[in-house]
């Protein structure tokens, strides 16, 4: 037999999952600085997004890290999706609460985004569905459209914000198609 590696364990007290924490600890932060302000004023609007854009940011690096420095860890792997769910499901449905974005758009992003997590959950003992190229682009589609609806963005580039939450959305469904069938495909192959 060939010198197999030993398996290395991981501390959950890593950077990665030390970044991943401080994303949950931003959502209430984020939710705050919105809910204080009803998304009215300048500075309050500016505020939120740039806690939501460092909390977005760390979704990056948190990734980058672990796969970087093999911090991989079973707190990282549901955890992370978790503070992403929980960090851009508030900012959607804070905006349908303020009518700055049709319940449709917020549901049905939900839907998916949660589907697809619960999805993951099914069939994580046959295998893992890894984010694919389209699931990374609706990440940076939702991130943008998010930004552009909380900064103070003036006319007429506010028109701006809704094409990129239909792309957004657009890409969202069509992903979630996508990983509902590697889902039945990974459950039927074992």
């Amino acid at each position: 037999m060939a010198d197999e590696p030993v398996p290395v364990a991981v501390s959950p007290y890593n950077a990665a999952n030390i970044l991943t924490v401080l994303r949950i600890v931003m959502v209430p932060i984020f939710v705050a600085i919105v809910a204080a302000t009803s998304l009215t004023g300048t500075g309050s609007r500016i505020a939120a997004c740039l806690v939501f854009c460092v909390a977005s940011a760390t979704d990056y690096v948190d990734g980058w890290i672990a796969r970087r420095w093999s911090m991989v860890t079973s707190f990282g792997k549901i955890a992370d999706p978790i503070a992403d769910k929980a960090l851009t499901g508030s900012a959607l449905i804070l905006f349908s609460i303020y009518d700055r974005l049709p319940w449709w758009v917020t549901v049905a992003i939900l839907v998916r985004e949660w589907g697809v997590t619960l999805m993951r959950l099914w069939v994580i003992r046959y295998g893992v569905i890894a984010a694919s190229r389209g699931g990374k682009l609706k990440t940076v589609l939702q991130i943008a459209a998010i930004a552009w609806y909380l900064w103070p963005v003036p006319e007429p580039f506010d028109v701006v914000g809704p094409w990129l939450m239909g792309a957004a959305l657009v890409v969202t469904v069509v992903t979630g198609g996508d990983y509902v069938v590697q889902a039945v495909r990974l459950r039927r192959g074992n």
